[in-house]
């Protein structure tokens, strides 16, 4: 790679948390194209921390995403796309982000990676393949992220002695660190408060989860808070559930998918993390998910998409997930 005009270079990358996983490979092959450079990321806050955590960043700015009338806001970030860097590499490649380039960097000598410059096709490529061919146009070659550094262990001492939330059958009981009753599936019902129609139906998830209680396997649902009322519907129709929705972050969420035997959920973000983590992995996917550009990559990942995404049956999942396992 031929030297730049500065030794700092500029990642943008926002999220949501599947994207940002997705993009892993990215960083981890920029992160080894400059090894020597100061790299930093622009991202939004939700994914400041984790991303600060992770080994591939000297520094983590903050984008705001703000609205058109927040002239304060797009002045910071104008004032920080400005602030020297040799190269900038937009991992985001929205119209934002296009705009960024066109009236932030006007008259800047800054090398600006993304889908706005690219010269390649990259239709039909599923999204870390597409984001490792960009950056690849500027001599970046590509690297497959280690994820060792996220979770293994690192959130369990603030979960002992933690009393288990939700179903009477697990009332009152304490976890010791994440000692969970192995084996134990992970279920992951919630996605994103936009996108209720990539739900696969609580009904489904209580059924599956009957099944997997009748092959010895327990049911783990995880998740955030949005995703308590769905959380509460499937234990209601299977008590033996146990919830942790709502009580890990994300390096206990790590550890928590590290130790299943299998990863069972809808096109968000904790399905693609399991994928990534080379846990047995099945997506499931309705009209709203190109499987092309968003099946989730991994060793052991596969996936079942229907337009109806309630038309998947639980003999389907099942029936799926005995070749990962």
């Amino acid at each position: 790679m031929p030297p730049l005009k500065s030794n700092k270079i500029l990642v943008i990358k926002h999220g949501a948390l599947g994207d940002i996983l997705q993009a892993m490979d990215a960083f981890a092959s920029i992160r080894e194209a400059h090894a020597g450079a100061h790299l930093a990321v622009l991202t939004t806050p939700p994914f400041a921390d984790f991303l600060r955590d992770a080994p591939y960043f000297d520094a983590v700015l903050i984008d705001p995403r703000a609205p058109f009338y927040r002239l304060d806001a797009w002045w910071q970030v104008r004032r920080i796309l400005r602030a020297g860097w040799g190269r900038i590499y937009d991992l985001q490649g929205t119209a934002r982000t296009a705009r960024y380039l066109r009236y932030f960097l006007r008259g800047m000598e800054v090398e600006f990676i993304g889908k706005a410059t690219a010269k390649g096709d990259f239709s039909g490529m599923n999204n870390c393949d597409r984001l490792l061919a960009i950056i690849g146009e500027a001599g970046v070659q590509s690297r497959t992220a280690n994820l060792d550094w996220l979770g293994a262990g690192t959130g369990t001492a603030a979960w002992a002695g933690k009393k288990m939330a939700g179903t009477a059958a697990w009332a009152g009981k304490k976890m010791a660190g994440l000692d969970l009753p192995h084996p134990y599936a992970v279920l992951v019902a919630g996605c994103s408060p936009a996108k209720p129609s990539k739900r696969w139906a609580a009904q489904n998830y209580g059924a599956l989860a009957k099944a997997l209680l009748a092959e010895g396997i327990t049911p783990v649902l995880v998740g955030t808070r949005y995703d308590a009322e769905v959380g509460a519907e499937i234990c209601a129709i299977e008590p033996a559930v146990m919830s942790l929705i709502g009580d890990t972050n994300l390096a206990q969420l790590a550890d928590v998918l590290r130790g299943a035997a299998a990863v069972i959920g809808n096109d968000t973000g904790p399905v693609f993390l399991g994928a990534k983590l080379d846990v047995p992995t099945l997506m499931l996917m309705g009209r709203d998910t190109d499987a092309v550009k968003s099946a989730p990559i991994g060793k052991r990942a596969m996936w079942l998409r229907a337009d109806v995404i309630d038309s998947i049956t639980p003999e389907a999942v099942l029936e799926k997930l005995a070749p990962l396992k």
